[in-house]
């Protein structure tokens, strides 16, 4: 059976390369690692894909503290130790104390499903390496209980990444890479057209232009992301901000309304108010 393509969705922006590097990974069945900047749409990407071919989607996100063996499975030996104290007859199934993780979850569904590893590099350097094997052969051993778990139908493997760390090489090459640039202006049009259809076109195209002006700034810690641009639109609408303000905004003159949407930290909001007194003080 021919496997349907992704070609994105209505609630999804998805460029061509995009679109190619997952059906890419779909048919050489490898993981996709997907990166770029925060808010481009990276595990909103997995949501879209598992929506559009019509498969069930689980999501591991993953934290500092997070073990590749928790993906496979967590064994309870608190419960365990709590139940015989109890008297209870379930100590004696070591099976009752071993609690199914993400990866057996997907390994078990009886339709593919596709599996979100959200944010790998917010864990420790060996935690690829360590899921190296399962991801390879599509099984592991459950020691506890003897037995192998494998895969009825090999999942569609989506990993982000924002590049806080490295990731090793052996895992790289297992997987198809693809990095989310950050949409230029026709792109993000669609995008926002998306979520506010109704927009009036002279507001969002101040905004947009306010919007990419704040991210050429040199020198930001942080630029706004696509996520905080809507965000910001929201307020202006809410606020029934004019687009005549925001084509006061230059980045040189101003600081933009409702700029909390959009810088995030003091480093960034002081940049700008430096730049409004050296503007001001050079046209004296």
């Amino acid at each position: 059976m021919t496997q349907k393509k992704f070609t994105g969705t209505r609630a999804y922006i998805a460029t061509d390369d995009l679109k190619m590097a997952v059906n890419a990974s779909v048919t050489l069945e490898r993981p996709i690692l997907i990166k770029g900047e925060p808010g481009t749409g990276k595990t909103q990407l997995a949501i879209e894909v598992a929506s559009a071919l019509g498969k069930p989607l689980l999501e591991w996100h993953i934290k500092s503290t997070t073990k590749a063996q928790q993906g496979l499975y967590d064994y309870d030996a608190v419960a365990r130790l709590r139940d015989s104290q109890l008297g209870d007859d379930r100590v004696h199934d070591i099976a009752n104390y071993i609690v199914p993780g993400k990866l057996w979850e997907a390994f078990e569904s009886d339709v593919q499903p596709v599996l979100l590893i959200d944010e790998i590099d917010k864990a420790d350097i060996e935690f690829p390496n360590d899921l190296l094997q399962e991801l390879d052969r599509m099984e592991f051993f459950v020691y506890e209980t003897k037995q192998v778990v494998k895969a009825k139908n090999r999942p569609i493997i989506i990993i982000t990444s924002n590049n806080e760390k490295e990731l090793p090489d052996a895992f790289l090459r297992r997987c198809f890479f693809h990095y989310i640039k950050f949409p230029d202006k026709e792109t993000m049009e669609q995008i926002v057209n998306v979520h506010f259809p109704d927009l009036k076109k002279a507001l969002l195209k101040e905004a947009l232009e306010a919007f990419y002006k704040v991210r050429d700034v040199r020198g930001l810690k942080k630029k706004p992301s696509t996520s905080e641009l809507l965000d910001w639109i929201k307020l202006l609408l809410a606020e029934d901000i004019p687009p005549e303000v925001l084509r006061a905004g230059d980045s040189r003159k101003a600081i933009p309304p409702l700029y909390g949407a959009l810088l995030k930290n003091e480093q960034d909001v002081h940049l700008f108010e430096q730049l409004v007194f050296l503007d001001r003080r050079g046209n004296a």
